[in-house]
């Protein structure tokens, strides 16, 4: 049988939209198979609605908290199905972007139904057979649902699932204190539910610097949040009610929780099972992710993967820049690498960015720069003063790493990720003239912090206090032959 594509792409989320452009646009023919509808969970269930969400969420406690700005709103009233509308207005506005039609209109044969591998170079889809030269599997994660006894006979939330609430949970209790559980526990505290986080570890977003994390559980706090730390839930009471989404939850010490709705937001699996990997010789990790090497290719020379399924950081940016690497790899025979820095961004307010080496407890050699919001001119003016940016550098000042906790911390980041890539030095952030007065302030004055530091340290202060002298001694040299009285054979003093 001749083959069906040059190019086949299992999945249509963030990676296999971008592989199927991508190698569409090299010249290759592509075939993409997605099981329902094309866009992923960025799209339906993630990026974009969450936000949509958060904006929402930030509006409400903006409105409360104006008065520190001298702003009184007398009442804030959440209409929940009104906030539900615009999340949904968002998802229809960017739908067309990842739609088949799209999809066709750039060369990509789109193809729906269930797909499984039958070789090393066919497969089935819904039944009928295909061939290809390569394949790209795409085919995302999902939210993990934990083993916990009583859990199943619960109508519990995930994060797929949430967004078909019209009715705003009274009393919410989140499994999980991560960055999709802090996120969204946050949103709906907001919102004007009561919210409960439980979060296994001793701290939320355990990930993250601890300051970080601090803040950020003393935001939730304020926004009326309960959060407990350092301790499992071990069961579930559901209610009397077959299929109520209400119920207790058991921790490890003995105590309950009650909610009358349950968010489980512990993370994510891949979405490897029944695929036929076995039949094509890839092969997965303990916990089904794809194995792939450097170069994003299986352990199959003709199949490649990308994005949540290859078991890398679980973010939409990540899973894009897999797939281009993927689909040119794959197309061109080119051997290209996975870039290693990797941003990371928790939208809570305040917003968690981070990248490259930890500043919490980081390796020998490593010097670390702070600044704090409260001497950022734009955080006072918006009072909006909790947090801080922290820049990682090794002996020679190359940037390592950086924290950025904040308003818009995601884009402070921007800059400091392209200072970690190109292995940039922390006087090059300092030297660089900044836009005042902008949130990215606290990155620059680290940056400006660390230099000035380093003219006080042996070798560089000696030589910085030696060309200061003699600059003093040239100085006063000079004033004193150009003077009326100090210059030569009686001459005016020369012009300047």
């Amino acid at each position: 049988m001749k083959a069906s594509a040059d190019l086949l792409v299992v999945g249509g989320g963030t990676a296999g939209l971008v592989s199927a452009r991508t190698a569409a646009g090299l010249g290759a023919r592509v075939l993409l198979v997605e099981r329902g509808r094309t866009g992923g969970d960025c799209l339906w269930t993630g990026c974009v609605p969450s936000k949509s969400l958060l904006a929402a969420a930030a509006a409400a406690a903006g409105a409360r908290d104006a008065t520190r700005l001298g702003v009184h709103a007398e009442r804030v009233r959440i209409d929940f199905p009104a906030v539900m509308d615009h999340v949904h207005s968002a998802i229809d506005h960017i739908e067309p972007t990842d739609s088949p039609a799209s999809l066709r209109r750039a060369g990509v044969r789109v193809e729906t139904g269930e797909f499984c591998f039958t070789g090393t170079a066919s497969g089935t889809v819904a039944g009928r057979p295909i061939r290809f030269d390569q394949a790209i599997i795409a085919t995302g994660s999902a939210p993990l649902v934990p083993k916990l006894p009583g859990l199943s006979g619960l109508d519990y939330l995930t994060s797929d699932t949430l967004w078909d609430l019209r009715a705003l949970p009274p009393r919410m209790a989140v499994l999980g204190g991560g960055n999709i559980g802090c996120e969204l526990g946050q949103a709906f505290a907001r919102l004007g539910s009561q919210v409960t986080i439980i979060e296994a570890t001793g701290r939320l977003l355990p990930r993250e610097d601890p300051a970080a994390s601090a803040l950020v559980e003393d935001a939730l706090a304020r926004d009326g949040a309960r959060v407990l730390t350092g301790t499992g839930v071990t069961g579930v009471i559901p209610t009397d009610a077959a299929g109520s989404a209400g119920g207790r939850l058991v921790l490890q010490d003995g105590t309950t929780v009650g909610f009358s709705h349950l968010l489980v937001a512990v993370g994510r699996s891949p979405r490897s099972a029944h695929l036929g990997l076995d039949a094509a010789g890839v092969e997965c990790d303990q916990r089904g992710h794809v194995r792939v090497d450097a170069q994003l290719r299986t352990t199959t020379a003709r199949i490649w993967a990308a994005g949540d399924i290859t078991g890398h950081p679980q973010f939409t940016h990540l899973a894009g820049a897999h797939a281009s690497l993927a689909a040119s790899n794959a197309v061109l025979g080119l051997r290209r690498r996975i870039d290693p820095t990797m941003p990371r961004v928790t939208f809570t307010q305040p917003e968690v960015a981070a990248v490259g080496v930890s500043t919490a407890g980081p390796p020998d050699g490593v010097r670390l720069r702070s600044w704090s919001l409260t001497e950022v001119d734009r955080a006072v003016t918006d009072a909006t003063t909790a947090g801080f940016t922290t820049i990682a550098t090794d002996a020679k000042g190359r940037v390592l790493g950086a924290t950025v906790v904040g308003p818009r911390a995601g884009e402070a980041l921007a800059e400091l990720t392209l200072a970690v890539r190109h292995r940039m030095r922390i006087r090059d952030l300092a030297g660089t003239t900044h836009p005042y007065p902008t949130y990215a302030d606290a990155g620059w004055n680290a940056a400006i912090a660390d230099v000035r530091a380093s003219l006080t340290r042996p070798p560089l202060s000696t030589i910085v206090r030696t060309a200061s002298t003699a600059r003093r001694h040239w100085v006063h040299a000079r004033a004193r032959l150009s003077s009326p009285l100090g210059g030569l054979n009686g001459l005016p003093p020369r012009k300047r």
